[in-house]
Parts: structure tokens; C-alpha cells; sequence
């Protein structure tokens, strides 16, 4: 049996999210079904199964990312106006 948290969650149990196919991030739906409640998974959520899939996917975001940062000029500066030498000293009495 599943308690109801503060913020008014539950817990599926492992075993009926495993018999009908609940993931995290999965959607479900809640109905009103006289006195009592059902809940009905939705459309689980799109996450591609297949290692080879994934791995293309993935490349494909990394290609797209590194084309966004090809005109961009790098973030970080070397330059910062002061060396880690001169931090170490820095609240110390002299």
C-alpha cells in the first residue's frame, strides 16, 4: 500500500510500474471512476531503446553544439588582471 506524501505524491510500486510498462518521466492520467480513482499510463516517454540509436542521437547533438560554438569567441580569458600568487597572500598579515 502506497501513503500519500506532504506535497500529495505516491509511489507506484515497483512491480505494477515494471507490469505496465512506467517509466520516470512517463505521463499518467488520473479518472474519477465513482468513489474510487484509476490511473491510466499515458504515451511513454520518447527514449530510444537502442545503443546504436542513442549514440547517433547523441553525436548529432554534439555536431549541432560545436557548429553554434564555431563563431563564437571562447568565454574564458587568460587575462584576468591578477595571478593565483597574488590571492595567497591576500587577509594575511604581512
Amino acid at each position: 500500500m502506497s501513503k500519500v506524501t506532504s506535497k500529495l505524491q505516491l509511489t507506484i510500486p515497483k512491480a505494477l510500474a515494471e507490469q505496465f510498462h512506467i517509466e520516470p518521466g512517463d505521463e499518467v492520467t488520473w479518472v474519477a471512476s465513482g468513489d474510487s480513482l484509476r490511473l491510466v499510463p499515458g504515451v511513454p516517454a520518447t527514449k530510444p531503446k537502442d545503443p546504436a540509436r542513442r549514440l547517433r542521437l547523441f553525436d548529432a547533438a554534439t555536431e549541432r553544439q560545436a557548429k553554434r560554438q564555431a563563431g563564437k569567441a571562447p568565454s574564458r580569458t587568460t587575462d584576468r588582471g591578477w595571478t593565483r600568487e597574488e590571492l595567497y597572500g591576500r587577509g594575511r598579515a604581512r
